[in-house]
């Protein structure tokens, strides 16, 4: 399998990405708007897409956080609230707040599952930071590292219930950043005490979870020179002081944060540690030279993936659609309003 998780192009597979899916075997694939018309037609997109690489256990990936950031979305499906409405809700009422949490995650995991998608790039990890481009902004938990935390594992959780595999993104910590990664390269100044004493904790709290993403972002207290997604060592520190040991995906090569040709990209990422590379955009030239740069899964992968398939097999419950929307209605309507 090549360590690799591509995009498509449209809402069915061309003759193209066949052949090339097939060819090259990557671990999975992302799906994106561009790609879901239809409940009928994604199941049938993501049968077909198992189908090319021969792996009914392929993971396919999605970013469904609810708020701005929903791939499938009305008529089809529930719009779902962002983070922000959690994190306002949980400050008037904790217990409230994860409950709701939870339910909001769970009701989106059946969407997914149902449709065949088994990981969802969710939940958001970066604190909000005052002052930082709003490419985070209301997709956050909150400022307060306790509350993201606790927000967080409650959308793992939900996620989890429903059989679908959360993703903890963008670590380390997206949240401070001054610029959009997918634009430019940010570049965060902090030291690595306020660091580890905010953005790293509900990185570090949740350490368990069975996927992660990268950020494009340098950090000048773990390596002035290179973004983490392509730095071994802001990748040692995740791995060997977060203690992060699940799925390291990287954030889409195709993202301008990241200079250089696409083969470079991909094995640059792939040399610093991460587990897969991810490109989003279908472009078919792209993929391609994404395909040539990377590399063959690793074993040590290969045991991270077997491992969080486990997990979304044993976590799964049998949950009650209708209930879970009564609960998320009540919850969202029994907190007091700030004053």
């Amino acid at each position: 399998m090549l360590a690799s998780i591509f995009g498509l192009e449209g809402t069915q597979i061309n003759d193209w990405e066949k052949a090339f899916f097939r060819e090259s075997n990557p671990v999975g694939f992302i799906l994106f708007a561009r790609n879901v018309e239809s409940p009928d037609q994604l199941r049938a997109l993501t049968l077909e897409l198992r189908d090319c690489v021969g792996r009914q256990d392929a993971p396919i990936l999605i970013d469904q956080e609810g708020g701005r950031v929903q791939r499938m979305g009305p008529p089809s499906w529930r719009k779902a609230p962002p983070a922000e409405c959690f994190s306002e809700l949980h400050a008037r009422d904790p217990k409230a707040g994860v409950a709701a949490c939870r339910a909001n995650a769970a009701l989106m995991g059946l969407d997914l599952i149902e449709a065949g998608i088994t990981v969802d790039c969710a939940p958001v990890l970066d604190l909000r930071v005052e002052g930082a481009h709003d490419i985070i902004g209301d997709r956050s938990y909150g400022s307060d590292p306790d509350r993201v935390t606790a927000l967080g594992r409650s959308v793992c959780e939900g996620l989890l219930s429903a059989g679908v595999l959360p993703v903890i993104k963008h670590l380390p910590g997206h949240g401070r950043a001054g610029e959009d990664s997918h634009e430019a390269l940010p570049r965060v100044s902090a030291s690595l005490d306020e660091l580890e004493a905010s953005d790293f904790k509900p990185f570090r709290a949740l350490k368990d979870a069975t996927w992660g993403m990268t950020a494009h972002i340098v950090y000048d207290a773990l390596d002035p020179q290179r973004p983490a997604t392509q730095s071994p060592e802001a990748l040692r520190f995740l791995r060997e002081e977060i203690g992060f040991d699940g799925v390291l995906v990287s954030d889409d090569l195709s993202m301008k944060a990241l200079g250089g040709a696409f083969e470079t990209r991909a094995a640059l990422a792939l040399e610093a540690g991460c587990d897969l590379v991810l490109h989003c955009n279908g472009d078919r030239a792209e993929m391609a030279k994404v395909a040539k740069g990377s590399a063959s899964l690793t074993q040590a992968a290969k045991q991270r993936l077997e491992r969080g398939e486990a997990t979304r097999r044993d976590a799964k419950e049998v949950l009650d659609r209708a209930a879970l929307s009564d609960e998320l209605n009540r919850l969202l309507a029994s907190a007091p309003a700030a004053v």
